[in-house]
């Protein structure tokens, strides 16, 4: 298999925010089998240095983050420093900020983020933007998310595609995932499933509706090398739910 699953972090949010609590939940997260981490929500004290000496004792490899977007935008030199800190070359902006989503300014966002991702890409680093349904919200006859692939290189922009948020906005994510197959290094798996009461709710992966199958077998046709498993809102522990996301993952071959 040449894809690599991994935790994304914000699952575990609340128990990120202190460095003794990032320690035990690195500790629980290695326990699982996961040797990837994305780091999201971690609370200001969790530094890079820290953060890097905490997954290194545990072997686990920091791959993926999502920074704020001012840092993107106004301390690009910094941020990218930070990342060397923690060995990580992806950094990730969770979603688009508000202002862009609007038709009449979306593409401005092209504009404005050109200097600061080619900073990233000169610096051997690649930033991933992050998709949501309201991506896939058409202006002017085009997807949100369109409008930065037109606008960006496959080296200055990446795309972690989220397999629940394609599910919620019903676009297929293998069609997606085809489309930005020279995209997508880092994506993030997280299953969708409906209650008796007609509600559509996170769930583990393989715990829903979503072929699993049928994604990984698309992701090892292109560039992906980390899946991270993300669920932000869990109905039983998100430790479990985790953990229940690997073990499921196993039966595929991961």
């Amino acid at each position: 298999m040449n894809v690599t699953v991994g935790a994304q972090l914000f699952t575990l949010r609340n128990f990120t925010q202190t460095p003794k609590d990032f320690d035990r939940t690195v500790s629980r997260v290695a326990a699982m089998g996961y040797r990837t981490v994305q780091l999201s929500a971690v609370g200001d004290s969790v530094t890079p240095p820290i953060a890097r000496e905490i997954c290194d004792k545990y072997g686990v490899q920091i791959v993926l983050t999502h920074s704020k977007v001012e840092r993107i935008l106004h301390d690009t030199e910094n941020l990218i420093h930070d990342h060397e800190i923690m060995g990580c070359r992806y950094i990730g902006l969770g979603s688009m900020p508000e202002k862009y989503q609007d038709p009449e300014w979306i593409e401005n966002f092209i504009e404005d983020f050109r200097g600061p991702l080619d900073m990233i890409r000169d610096a051997g680093m690649l930033f991933m933007y992050h998709n949501h349904d309201l991506d896939f919200y058409k202006a002017k006859g085009k997807y949100l998310l369109d409008y930065l692939l037109e606008g960006f290189a496959p080296d200055e922009l990446g795309v972690t595609l989220d397999t629940y948020w394609l599910a919620t906005a019903a676009v297929d994510p293998v069609e997606w995932i085809e489309k930005c197959a020279d995209r997508i290094p880092c994506v993030h798996l997280k299953d969708r499933k409906v209650t008796k009461d007609h509600t559509e709710i996170m769930a583990p992966v393989m715990e829903g509706n979503i072929n699993f199958k049928r994604v990984m077998d698309a992701l090892e046709k292109t560039d992906c090398k980390y899946a991270l498993v993300e669920q932000d809102v869990c109905e039983e522990s998100p430790f479990e739910a985790l953990r229940i996301s690997r073990e499921n993952l196993k039966t595929l071959g991961y």
